[in-house]
């Protein structure tokens, strides 16, 4: 199964949800979605999983790690996210712009790179189907 179908499908499945709230840094709030989540058929072991994150403006989350198995590809939907993982360059992704995150990376900015609109992005990751927290706050 090519890349593009999986991100295809997962794409389709953004009408099933159920969300969660998630406290950011100032007090502002992020929240997750979990909007698709299956085994791979044909690699054993492996799930592929997505979620919408809803950024209201100014909301950040907090410098975290993702499941040590997880490999990302993270798609601005609206808005504008900041983003650093690992010794990458602090950038700001667009509506329409992508970035991935191999597995164990350190993500210590995410956040909206705007105080007065929303922002969303759309994570899919394809990790270890035992792997159940996404992700890890830094302390």
């Amino acid at each position: 199964m090519k890349i593009r179908t999986i991100i295809a499908a997962t794409c389709a499945a953004l009408t099933i949800s159920m969300a969660a709230p998630v406290s950011a840094h100032d007090g502002e709030t992020e929240t997750v979605t979990k909007n698709f989540e299956a085994a791979i058929p044909n690699i054993p072991g492996k799930s592929l999983l997505a979620v919408e994150v809803d950024y209201a403006p100014g909301a950040a989350s907090p410098s975290h790690t993702h499941a040590k198995s997880a490999f990302i590809y993270a798609y601005v939907i609206s808005g504008a996210v900041e983003s650093k993982v690992n010794d990458g360059e602090t950038r700001i992704y667009r509506a329409g712009e992508s970035w991935s995150e191999p597995p164990g990376a350190t993500h210590s900015i995410s956040r909206n790179a705007s105080k007065t609109e929303p922002a969303k992005l759309l994570a899919v990751f394809v990790l270890d189907t035992n792997d159940k927290a996404l992700t890890t706050p830094i302390r």
